[in-house]
């Protein structure tokens, strides 16, 4: 989804399949914290998992629920669909897909924006979305979040009970498997940096050169000879490695036993803004202003330390048939002077734009009206993140198809770029109030980080842009994508048609995966999409993947490819 909702997340694509249900497996000996275990060591608990091991076939009334995600333009015939409770199932699973030699895929929150889960190689789908546990581990003194989870039910459950949170995306359906493993970021990213930014620890199926599955633990713990896995799933993406079965939650340097010490603590309360510009009113030269606006704001706060640290703000320049452009900002309601603060950013964003901005009362990408916000609010933290999260049309759209394509500032965007922009924006030829670019603030904590501490390389952009549009019918697909790439290839046309790393830009982010990056003809810059989203953290990425998935059986269509290839 778009946005903070980094939503971003998505599924765990992984590769080769299982047929039927099994038995679950007797658990080999554990190793203690680290390395690899058995599912009751991971788990805590042996026996028989809550919810039955269930294969869903062609045929069956639940088999059309199972085979789709959100996207509808992505759709699979499998033979079955394993719904898996434990890591024990998940492991026997990968197993019989080995055995079998069967193409498989991983469906966590369903997020996925290609066809890395569903398409029509797939022969059995794992669903682990019964795998939604989120508790307190007193043995790794960490919180362990099964990779079923999704969003909203981690920030529930962690705040209710211990006051704490990890700083992940908006939309309450994302799948934690896979928005971890990419990275992932939202609302508190400029506070509390990237959600690996806490990653304790990883537990994966995996695949050894002898073909046999095995269940691994990895750490972040310097002599934890298994960290280089752990190091892979903080940004290097998923389904590349392995099937994550769950994560554990610690930020560094945390001491004590205490739960409530060891993850951040959200604002008890924040302000919530909504406001918009109408199209009616905005010339080029007007766009123009708001746009150089918000980047030079954001350029000036890129690093971390300031007093705007718990501000995020998108602006949504939606296409001139929406009737608005939309800015929503969030700040942490308990800093000094909050009012002031979000005041003074509000004026800097609409310094000179000449047009006076009014409540926002049309519906933008995943968020409706929201003319309650045109005076900003007070809430109390968790009640805002439910109503960003749930309060979202987009997600239960059963008709639902899109495209996106991404892209990571450094600077502000040129005023030829936002010139290309606002001739697509206001395209005749083509109407569709779906259909925008997103800009969201980044940087602060999370360019704290340095680009090689984690496998998510981008820690010195100040804002990143998301391209998206949303449609409803086959009809309508070859329009939305041209559209969508003919703004993109033309932003960037002076770098091949993507955002090669310079002075302004830094490549794209994973979790907003972009086949198109693949195509010679798409991507005319000679850099390949391995470098617009892993940099020179690539190689080491490589590397891993030869430790770990030596027989690339974890594999879609942007996996991590084997050394050499």
């Amino acid at each position: 989804m778009t946005g903070a909702a980094v939503l971003a997340g998505a599924a765990v694509p992984a590769a080769s399949a299982a047929v039927a249900a099994v038995a679950p497996a007797t658990a080999p000996p554990t190793r203690g914290a680290a390395g690899t275990t058995g599912a009751a060591d991971a788990a805590g608990t042996t026996g028989a998992a809550p919810f039955p091991a269930t294969s869903v076939r062609p045929g069956d009334a639940r088999y059309p629920d199972l085979t789709r995600g959100m996207n509808q333009r992505w759709t699979a015939r499998p033979e079955s669909v394993r719904l898996v409770a434990s890591t024990e199932r998940v492991r026997d699973a990968v197993q019989q897909a080995v055995d079998a030699g069967r193409r498989l895929t991983v469906r966590g929150g369903g997020h996925c924006y290609e066809d890395f889960v569903f398409n029509d190689a797939v022969e059995t789908v794992i669903d682990l979305s019964e795998m939604t546990a989120v508790r307190y581990d007193e043995r790794r003194g960490a919180f362990e979040v099964e990779a079923g989870a999704t969003l909203t039910d981690v920030y529930e459950r962690l705040y209710k009970a211990y006051g704490v949170v990890v700083p992940g995306g908006v939309c309450y359906s994302v799948g934690v498997g896979g928005h971890v493993s990419g990275g992932g970021w939202g609302m508190l990213c400029r506070r509390d940096g990237l959600i690996v930014d806490h990653l304790y620890a990883v537990e994966v199926v995996v695949v050894d050169a002898r073909r046999r599955a095995r269940v691994v633990v990895a750490t972040r713990e310097p002599d934890d000879p298994h960290r280089e896995l752990w190091w892979a799933h903080t940004g290097g993406g998923g389904g590349n490695f392995g099937v994550v079965t769950r994560y554990w939650f610690r930020s560094p340097g945390t001491t004590g036993t205490a739960p409530g010490s060891l993850l951040p603590r959200p604002p008890a309360e924040v302000l919530l803004s909504a406001v918009s510009w109408p199209w009616e009113e905005m010339t080029q030269q007007a766009v123009t202003r708001l746009v150089r606006n918000y980047g030079a704001w954001h350029e000036a706060h890129a690093a971390a330390g300031g007093p705007y640290d718990g501000l995020v703000a998108n602006l949504s320049l939606n296409h001139r048939s929406n009737g608005q452009i939309g800015l929503l900002t969030q700040l942490d309601a308990t800093l000094p002077d909050a009012g002031g603060l979000l005041d003074a950013f509000l004026r800097a964003v609409s310094d000179g734009v000449g047009v006076p901005h009014g409540a926002l009362t049309n519906a933008m990408g995943e968020h409706g009206p929201m003319p309650e916000f045109a005076t900003p609010r007070r809430l109390p933290w968790l009640q805002a993140t439910r109503y960003l999260g749930v309060t979202n049309s987009v997600l239960v759209d059963p008709t639902l198809r899109g495209d996106h394509k991404s892209a990571y500032l450094r600077r502000n965007l040129p005023e030829r770029q936002i010139a290309t922009m606002y001739r697509h924006l206001t395209r005749t030829d083509f109407a569709n109030p779906n259909a925008m670019v997103l800009l969201s603030s980044y940087g602060a904590a999370v360019n704290s980080v340095s680009r090689t501490a984690t496998a998510s390389v981008h820690r010195d952009s100040a804002y990143k842009l998301l391209y998206q549009t949303y449609w409803h019918s086959a009809d309508e697909d070859a329009a939305n994508i041209a559209w969508l790439r003919d703004i993109y290839e033309e932003v960037y046309a002076r770098t091949g048609g993507v955002p090669v790393s310079d002075d302004t830009t830094d490549g794209c982010y994973v979790n907003y995966p972009d086949i198109d990056l693949n195509d010679p003809r798409r991507n005319r810059s000679g850099v390949p999409w391995t470098a617009l989203y892993y940099g020179e953290n690539y190689p080491r990425l490589q590397r891993v993947k030869a430790t770990w998935d030596p027989t690339d059986f974890f594999r879609h269509g942007q996996s991590v490819q084997l050394p050499g290839l």
